[in-house]
């Protein structure tokens, strides 16, 4: 199975998480492609398979190099429908506007018709000592449906 991972990330530690899971991915045998910055026509394919690992910045906004995408996907009203989606919010809980771009995410991933694969993980970085391992775990607890 291929997975295209979406990476929305500022300061880079979304980016190695998302590295992270690309690996674990790797090992169980899938492929990957990670997406810096996502195109639109490279990702909305056919059946396509998403893992969006998303950090919120600034006062709950998209991380820059995630913007445009989610821009142009809410902007042309993309078509989802044979898309399937996990998503991986990254914040700081001392912000009240905590995993904010990760809900916006998953809010307009379901308007535009995709299907969410799992319950999304939502990652405090002010409390977590270990993101990349509370990822893999989450991994660990949908890989029946990744065996499909």
């Amino acid at each position: 199975m291929h997975f295209h991972i979406l990476v929305g990330t500022t300061s880079g530690n979304t980016e190695y998480l998302a590295e992270e899971v690309a690996r674990q991915l790797n090992e169980e045998g899938h492929t990957t492609t990670l997406h810096d910055q996502p195109d639109i026509t490279e990702v909305a394919t056919q059946n396509a398979k998403w893992i969006a690992c998303i950090a919120t910045h600034g006062a709950g906004e998209y991380a820059d190099s995630i913007f445009p995408f989610m821009q142009t996907l809410d902007e042309q009203n993309t078509d989802l429908s044979t898309v399937q989606y996990a998503l991986i919010g990254i914040g700081d809980s001392s912000y009240d506007t905590f995993n904010q771009a990760g809900h916006d995410a998953q809010n307009l991933f379901t308007r535009l018709g995709a299907r969410k694969l799992c319950e999304p993980l939502m990652i405090d970085m002010l409390t977590e000592i270990d993101p990349e391992g509370v990822a893999i775990a989450w991994l660990d607890q949908w890989s029946d449906q990744r065996a499909l």
